[in-house]
């Protein structure tokens, strides 16, 4: 922080005259994320799913308070179509996309991805349409629009669960390294045409509302557990979003990046 109690990169303006869409922007990891990038100059277009309508529009109103611009929209990760109209809405609204976030993930249905013998056909299809489909529908639709610019960012919530190897969540798992492999081949594929294509891997981020109804005794555990004098927060991942989205991230391509107070080490 500054002396002036603001966050500490306060007055950057990194992404001035950038235009970035972020989708799954309600809450937690990309909501920090949205708030960052348009602190740092950002034009957004922030997506959710239909039923968070309202925490979106809370969202831009909060930008736009700040002296930002921003527009809210919904789509849906399972479908095709909703996730072009997404990309097609924001080339509309700014012209010219220089990143994206793909930042969205099915969260209910983990609880019962349980191991690979007992997990079910109806969790592995859920899973993997939402988490792994739909990178493949965004990235389809996007990379078009960014090289169209002369090239851009994807960028890529991924996880740390898909390098650890935990004895529940395989689908998760699959889904997330899917990404990671996603991201090597866009690097690959297009990336002499000027895409940056790279993923995030998170640790456990403590959102507030996860800092209220996380037991205590087990955010504790994690801590000790670590190698970090604190746990995760959603700026945390924001932070390395811009920084992805940002001419300082110019020469970062092909990576699946861990952010996660040093839990995981490469």
């Amino acid at each position: 922080m500054s002396g002036t109690g603001a966050p500490a990169w306060a007055g950057s303006r990194r992404l001035q005259g950038k235009n970035v869409v972020v989708a799954g922007a309600s809450t937690g990891i990309g909501r920090a994320t949205a708030l960052r990038l348009a602190g740092e100059g950002a034009r957004l277009v922030v997506g959710s799913p239909a039923g968070e309508s309202a925490l979106i529009d809370t969202l831009v109103e909060e930008i736009k308070a700040a002296g930002g611009e921003a527009y809210g929209t919904s789509f849906d990760a399972t479908d095709d179509a909703s996730v072009a109209a997404l990309i097609d809405e924001a080339a509309n609204r700014l012209g010219k996309i220089d990143a994206v976030h793909a930042n969205f993930a099915d969260l209910r249905v983990i609880f019962e991805d349980s191991d690979a013998v007992t997990v079910t056909d109806e969790v592995i299809e859920r899973t993997l349409d939402v988490n792994l489909k739909g990178m493949m529908r965004i990235t389809r639709h996007a990379v078009p629009r960014l090289l169209e610019g002369g090239g851009g960012a994807m960028i890529y919530t991924s996880s740390s669960a898909a390098i650890v190897g935990e004895p529940t969540r395989p689908c998760y798992a699959i889904a997330k390294s899917g990404i990671n492999a996603l991201v090597r081949h866009c690097a690959s594929r297009w990336g002499r045409e000027g895409l940056r294509a790279n993923a995030v891997m998170p640790g456990l981020v403590i959102t507030p509302e996860k800092r209220e109804t996380m037991p205590r005794d087990f955010q504790a555990q994690v801590l000790a557990g670590g190698r970090s004098t604190r746990l995760g927060e959603p700026e945390d991942i924001a932070a390395m979003v811009a920084l992805l989205a940002s001419p300082d991230g110019a020469w970062i391509n092909g990576q699946s990046i861990a952010v996660d107070g040093g839990s995981t080490l490469s």
